[in-house]
């Protein structure tokens, strides 16, 4: 049980706040095409105004690679904070992020000011966690909040290197809700607890599956995984995905989930196709009868039936990866099945980010889901029990 001192447990009147947000929004033009996460960040940041604080923001946007590049400036996103907090946001516009600009807007602030600081992957230590930057970050700061879990599995100087040089570092609101459910669901889960896993890779979601047989009553595998799992039960997949050095792990997989007693489910048909794309001629087929040539591309409908029923009287649900190639209109429905049971259910449901959290929101089911995970490959982390440097370099309770 992850306990961690959140911004609820300081006051930072008349104190300097330098808050670690993620502000890594799609811009097209200079123009924010997605706002979430600005509006994600807004709890932590009028809580720490309303405290009277003197609040500095930074965040990273996009892969800069460590120098300037005009196209990936936070200048848009300070204008558009802005108008959501209903004050100004300045904008302290040094391409070296800690520079003249930012230096003196921080030695003019009074309480309750904001201000944003340029993209901290303009400089090439951020990313290296180099002490130099660290220890200039740290010095615009009497206290730190940490409200970034999409960079949380990465050690960087803004979130990690720079708490070795502040008293008192802490979480905000979306790390707490982070820590609280992606932590404590896992750890501490309502049961039935019905983990579904999906996407392309097995070799990217090893330890995810070996850990979750360890925790849940009901593993589900769909999406390019699950023809592994296939092949090396002896299936045709045609010319499906498949990691052949992982059939032997696909083995043992089962082999485990049959001594823990956990139903482990793969699907039983599946939507394939005689080529990649969304146009291309479609069959249903039986699981481990794809013809050579045809490749999968969704779960079937007796798998869609078989996987909502398995969530149907779940007290928990984890999700992490499509059932599909989603992103092909004749693909997506296993993946829309799936989050049309979740949103119905009264379980507490779990999105881990990236793929599934998009898929959620485009199919307009996002408001139906208890909590929808900030970060892909920090949830995921998470969900393997490994220790995220973001989240254990803020102070313990």
């Amino acid at each position: 049980m992850l306990n961690k001192k959140s911004v609820d447990d300081i006051n930072v009147k008349g104190q300097r706040v330098l808050v670690r947000c993620d502000f890594n929004v799609p811009l097209i033009d200079g123009k924010i095409t997605d706002e979430n996460r600005l509006v994600a960040a807004l709890p932590t940041i009028k809580k720490l105004i309303t405290d009277g604080g003197k609040v500095i923001l930074c965040s990273h946007l996009g892969k800069p690679k460590g120098e300037p590049k005009p196209e990936l400036s936070l200048a848009p996103v300070a204008v558009r904070l802005s108008e959501l907090l209903g004050q100004e946001v300045k904008f302290a516009a040094d391409p070296e992020v800690v520079g003249p600009n930012a230096k003196a807007a921080v030695a003019a602030m009074k309480d309750g000011d904001v201000i944003l600081l340029e993209n901290t992957r303009y400089r090439a230590e951020e990313t290296k966690n180099e002490d130099n930057f660290s220890q200039e970050l740290a010095s615009l700061c009497d206290v730190y909040v940490d409200d970034a879990f999409g960079t949380a599995h990465r050690a960087h100087c803004s979130n990690v290197g720079v708490t070795k040089y502040v008293d008192t570092c802490v979480v905000g609101y979306l790390m707490q809700k982070e820590i609280d459910f992606l932590g404590n669901a896992v750890d501490h889960p309502e049961r039935p607890f019905v983990a579904i896993l999906g996407g392309a890779k097995v070799s990217s979601k090893i330890s995810v599956i070996n850990r979750l047989l360890d925790k849940v009553d009901t593993l589900i595998i769909g999406g390019g995984m699950a023809y592994t799992f296939s092949k090396a039960q002896g299936g045709k997949i045609g010319t499906s995905l498949c990691e052949d050095d992982y059939l032997e792990y696909a083995l043992d997989m089962l082999k485990k989930a049959k001594e823990k007693g956990v139903k482990l489910l793969l699907p039983i048909d599946h939507k394939i196709g005689d080529a990649f794309s969304n146009d291309c001629n479609t069959a249903i087929v039986k699981s481990g009868e794809i013809p050579d040539g045809w490749e999968g591309m969704d779960i079937g409908p007796e798998t869609e039936k078989l996987f909502c029923d398995a969530v149907k009287d779940a007290k928990t649900v984890v999700w992490n990866g499509p059932m599909g190639c989603f992103e092909m209109p004749n693909f997506a429905h296993g993946t829309k099945a799936v989050a049309a049971a979740l949103a119905e259910t009264d379980a507490v449901t779990i999105i881990g980010g990236g793929d599934s959290a998009a898929a959620v929101n485009q199919l307009g089911y996002g408001d139906k889901m208890t909590h929808i995970s900030t970060g892909g490959g920090a949830s995921l982390e998470f969900l393997e029990g490994k220790e995220l440097p973001g989240v254990a370099a803020a102070n313990d309770k």
